[in-house]
């Protein structure tokens, strides 16, 4: 049996020390990744925390297993309850798997398959409900106050930050010349456990905290000085969808003035995509928020060496199928064009043979006659191609409008 921890009031650098001892044997000491292809474009080294590698997919065993340890022996046997689109779901219901506790644990209806298969393979109990976290909150909430068990919040308490800083010890021994760490932000537990162990043991370290632009509750929350809900809009990043910011966490990032930045789902794309095409490494598109803002930031904007943190690589291959196409849409290796041609015999042979001779390959060809703006002697095709990037995109459409093709 562990020894009893005492209750904090606040996370101090201490704190997170004797986490990390805590969670020596138990977690990963993820590895750090030089970054090559984003140097020049950050206009400074940028070397990735590779927290996509870590057990269950994600930094959040960190602050489940120092969460769960530290409950008393009623407490666990009461048993956990939980709520999370899957990657806190994966940390808790590992945890509490490795510490003997029963774990229910509350994912909304959409939740990726992958996630909950895995959730429920470290032996949870998942239930269902809601279209978000913060609506499968609630009735996680709802069932600790009916059965007693305790609520594992996600990033709303102080021994689950402290977990999660535990992340920046390791990378100030990983990487002693940072200047830099850009973190993804959603409810705020990571970016909080990370400011805290720099603002004492780093100072001069800066931590920016990125959203996905079309849910991003912290900056507004900052703006009015408290945590204010805010609606969810459409995003990729379930991971870091979250509402409200949590109390704890805002407090810290308040305090310590920790920068946010948003990133649109285009960018979060393009990032998931040079992420696996030059480095070689699966993430979630939460976990590429970090490499997007980077990438948005003016070159030499951000201090010192970059260390963007992965921190998740449980994404449903579906969706990370689309998200490849998206990105290589938005990086022009994908080229979509409606061409007019004349309705007559070889027409179409004629324009792909021009298309072949600029370099690109054919993906799919629609043939149609009857678009209402079309004559009787026209014939609308529908041109899907791959090509090398934006200028190739150009050269093939400056290639067909010198043939005489009406390029659209």
């Amino acid at each position: 049996m562990a020894a009893a921890h005492p209750p904090i009031d606040h996370v101090t650098l201490d704190d997170v020390r004797a986490a990390a001892r805590l969670l020596d044997g138990v977690i990963t000491r993820t590895p750090v990744q030089a970054f090559r292809a984003m140097t020049e474009a950050a206009g400074a080294p940028v070397v990735l925390k590779c927290e996509n590698l870590q057990r269950a997919g994600s930094f959040k065993i960190r602050g489940a297993y120092t969460r769960l340890s530290r409950m008393s022996d009623e407490e666990k046997a009461r048993g956990v309850v939980a709520a999370s689109a899957g990657n806190h779901a994966q940390g808790v219901a590992l945890a509490a798997q490795m510490l003997g506790i029963h774990a229910i644990v509350y994912m909304p209806v959409d939740a990726s398959v992958p996630k909950l298969r895995a959730t429920r393979g470290y032996g949870a109990e998942v239930r269902q409900v809601g279209e978000s976290v913060d609506e499968a909150l609630v009735a996680a909430r709802a069932e600790a106050a009916r059965s007693g068990r305790t609520l594992i919040h996600p990033f709303d308490h102080l021994d689950v930050v402290t977990g999660q800083g535990t992340v920046a010890l390791e990378i100030l021994e990983q990487v002693p010349d940072v200047g830099t760490v850009v973190v993804p932000l959603g409810g705020g537990g990571l970016v909080a456990g990370i400011a805290t162990v720099l603002a004492e043991a780093a100072p001069h370290v800066k931590v920016v905290g990125v959203q996905a632009e079309t849910a991003a509750a912290y900056p507004d929350s900052l703006v009015a000085g408290r945590p204010v809900p805010r609606a969810l809009g459409a995003t990729m990043a379930d991971g870091i969808a979250i509402g409200t910011p949590g109390d704890v966490p805002f407090e810290v990032l308040a305090r310590l003035g920790v920068e946010v930045r948003t990133v649109s789902e285009e960018e979060m794309s393009r990032a998931l995509l040079l992420v696996a095409e030059r480095g070689k490494l699966i993430v979630e598109p939460s976990g590429a928020a970090g490499v997007a803002a980077v990438l948005a930031a003016a070159p030499g904007s951000l201090p010192g060496t970059i260390v963007p943190v992965l921190t998740g690589g449980n994404i449903d291959p579906l969706l990370l199928l689309r998200v490849v196409q998206h990105g290589l849409v938005a990086a022009g290796r994908y080229l979509q064009l409606r061409v007019c041609i004349d309705d007559k015999p070889g027409s179409l042979a004629e324009l792909l043979d021009v298309v072949a001779a600029a370099g690109a390959s054919i993906v799919q060809v629609e043939h149609t006659r009857t678009d209402t703006s079309l004559t009787v002697a026209q014939v609308l095709v529908n041109l899907q191609l791959e090509t090398k990037g934006t200028e190739h995109c150009e050269a093939v459409v400056e290639r067909l409008r010198a043939a005489g093709f009406a390029v659209a």
